[in-house]
């Protein structure tokens, strides 16, 4: 037991050596970076006037300031939108907001408010950025008339609360929204808009993440609805919330622009970072300390608990494999918890809870699994590392893990055994990423 405690020890650095090879794989600031070269000549062979930076996600700050510098001279002005605690130094010209997320607030219509103002009289002759990452649904927001910022922070905590994908979450907020699914290229119209995206959504999907405020919008106020009623929320969800999208799907406001619309004409989409990056840089660096490295999956989904126990399983099928002294297996994605109890944690330490309960008594695993952003559920951790004598260890502190995770307790668990990731905000968000190491 002695040599498993070392053991474990040198796995879990093995596995903090590989997530932080995955978040330098998914550095917003050198992804946006790589692009100031191509806007700047844009800027110069069309003879644009006007050059505005506006953003919106937890990466927005790093995105920003990477443009600061190549392009400070030809900014006329900006705004970006980050969540609270991620602003690590401000830009420049490019002024910085801070406001909530999960759940939108005050200073997130303020700061959308303010972009809306910046970008009010753009023409043909300007060139808007505009900078994208995860958290920007939350982050930009502007409810429609008549939907009060409550009614729809009380609309996003029901369906959080219920464990909606995030699709689903955001077909519900488009269809509330002043700026999303499309709607902000119908306010840039005519302009020239070039948006540098950071994916935090299984598959990449622009009209998904954050919304997709500048590509067109495939759902509709029906689906909206449909999507209330998957998870019996019709009842609870605010009057007006509902109201206003049965009058949406009855023909009586305007739907999002879809694809085909004019105001897409001069609208760039580009996917600059992605989970799938960050997945292909851990298994570079697992590969690099000499393990057989294995991407199991980009699209780790549904409720967190069920996911941890599939990859448990497939780690100790993976141990009993001839050969596999030394195998590192690598997923992605981003599952959901459905919230039931009144603990408090996120789905990456819910996901490693149901890992640890799986693979009890098991010698030779460790798991971390971890929110890219730093951040996991409302917490200040990122997730946690747990391996085969976690939850045996809790027992004998007198902890019962099946008590902690039917509370949704993870964190509580986890802040009790010592095993949180805590890594402070990391200035990316590219989804969560596990990495299981076997050895």
């Amino acid at each position: 037991m002695g040599c498993d405690i070392v053991h474990s020890m040198e796995r879990e650095r093995i596995a903090r050596e590989i997530f932080a090879a995955t978040l330098g794989a998914a550095n917003p600031a050198e992804a946006t970076g790589k692009h100031a070269g191509r806007l700047r000549a844009l800027f110069q062979e069309e003879r644009y006037g006007r050059l505005f930076v506006i953003g919106f996600g937890k990466a927005a700050v790093p995105m920003a300031r990477a443009l600061e510098e190549p392009l400070g001279d030809l900014i006329t002005g900006g705004i970006v939108i980050t969540r609270y605690g991620h602003t690590s130094g401000h830009p420049g010209k490019v002024r910085v907001i801070e406001a909530g997320h999960p759940v939108p607030d005050d200073n997130g219509v303020r700061g959308t408010g303010g972009i809306l103002d910046l970008v009010a009289n753009v023409d043909e002759r300007t060139l808007v950025v505009v900078l994208v990452s995860g958290g920007g649904s939350a982050l930009f927001v502007s409810p429609c008339a008549g939907i009060s910022l409550g009614a729809k922070q009380e609309t996003t905590e029901l369906l959080l609360r219920a464990g909606a994908e995030i699709d689903e979450l955001n077909r519900v907020r488009k269809h509330l929204s002043n700026v999303k699914g499309g709607r902000l290229a119908q306010i840039l119209h005519p302009a020239t808009v070039v948006s540098l995206i950071l994916s935090d959504v299984i598959g990449d999907r622009l009209d998904v993440i954050a919304s997709g405020p500048t590509s067109p919008d495939p759902t509709t106020y029906g689906d909206a609805l449909a999507t209330l009623d998957k998870y019996g929320l019709k009842g609870q969800i605010p009057q007006p919330v509902v109201q206003l999208l049965e009058r949406g799907k009855r023909g009586l406001l305007p739907e999002t622009p879809k694809e085909g619309n004019p105001v897409f004409r001069k609208v760039e989409n580009q996917i600059i970072g992605s989970n799938r990056l960050a997945l292909n840089a851990a298994q570079s660096a697992a590969q690099a300390l000499g393990f057989r490295a294995q991407i199991l999956s980009e699209e780790i989904s549904g409720e967190a608990r069920e996911a941890g126990i599939r990859l448990a399983r497939e780690a100790l099928a993976a141990r009993l494999q001839k050969g596999a002294q030394t195998v590192c297996l690598i997923a992605g994605g981003e599952t959901t918890v459905t919230v039931t109890g009144t603990g408090k944690g996120g789905r990456n330490m819910e996901l490693a809870l149901a890992f640890a309960m799986e693979i009890q008594g098991i010698y030779g695993i460790t798991l971390l699994s971890a929110g890219t952003d730093g951040t996991d559920g409302p917490t200040d951790a990122a997730g946690a590392v747990v391996d085969g004598k976690t939850a045996a260890r809790a027992r004998m502190q007198g902890l019962v893990p099946e008590e902690y995770l039917r509370n949704n307790d993870s964190y509580g668990f986890f802040r009790e055994t010592g095993n949180l990731l805590i890594t402070g905000p990391t200035g990316t968000n590219v989804m969560d990423i596990q990495i299981v190491v076997i050895a």
